[in-house]
């Protein structure tokens, strides 16, 4: 190997050598009506930064539980606004990191084409057998189907209908099987770029709940991961937030 090569092939390792120094991975929770975005936003922010996500998905409560007892979550993107708060309180997460990175939105949702109308009618009518909700307790899609159907009175007519999943992931499946005709889920979980991508529903004004704010915040033992810091800078920057937009979350 002549001099020139050798020195080219000593700064080619040397780089290699320095990009896997940099790189890192990140343990994130992650809400389980942010699946599909994040996963989207995950292999950009992989992409170009060299850094890995690893992901788990489940309910806003389940995950407090969880961190509370160790688990090796760095960044936590919540459902919500209060649990992020409350961790924060707790001394749980990097002092200043959290911050909103998007607003939900409900649908009242079908997997049936034409089964629910415009205005949510089909409520009023009661003519379904099973209404399905994520569990208000632990999921703030939950409770926020909950504060719908008290403000348009029904809460005592569906109660005996009421079919609940742990989380929103659950409670659309219920209904996405058809065990369930309807379901109060997450906008971004039947829609991309302002459609619906199958069956039919009606998007709940945000008069009839609390917003439902949904905070993330560096954990703890994210304190000296670079990637966990990346990744929550990457989530305020434009390629992030034209996907969440795109699933039709509020900024």
């Amino acid at each position: 190997m002549s001099f020139s090569l050798s020195r080219l092939f000593v700064a080619l390792s040397a780089g290699l050598i320095a990009c896997a120094a940099q790189a890192a991975e990140v343990q994130i929770a992650v809400a389980a009506n942010f699946t599909a975005p994040i996963k989207e936003i995950a292999a950009d922010f992989e992409k170009d930064t060299g850094h890995k996500v690893i992901a788990s998905f489940g309910p806003t409560g389940g995950f407090y539980t969880q961190i509370q007892n160790g688990a090796p979550f760095e960044v936590f993107l919540s459902a919500d606004d209060t649990t992020p708060e409350k961790l924060e309180k707790e001394g749980a997460t990097v002092p200043g990191s959290r911050f909103t990175y998007a607003i939900g939105k409900l649908v009242l949702w079908s997997a049936k084409p034409g089964y629910v109308d415009d205005k949510g009618e089909v409520l009023k009518k009661n003519a379904f057998k099973h209404l399905a909700i994520a569990n208000p307790k632990t999921a703030p899609y939950g409770l926020a189907a909950t504060q719908v159907l008290a403000k348009l009175g029904l809460s005592e007519a569906v109660k005996p209908k009421l079919v609940e999943g742990a989380n929103i992931a659950q409670a659309h499946q219920f209904v996405a099987t058809g065990n369930a005709e309807l379901g109060f889920v997450a906008l971004s979980q039947v829609s991309k770029d302002g459609k619906l991508t199958e069956g039919s529903g009606w998007t709940v004004p945000a008069s009839l709940h609390d917003p439902i704010r949904q905070d993330a915040v560096i954990l703890a033992k994210g304190k000296d991961n670079p990637a966990a810091k990346a990744l929550v800078d990457y989530l305020k920057g434009p390629k992030a937030t034209q996907v969440i937009k795109a699933y039709g979350y509020d900024l």
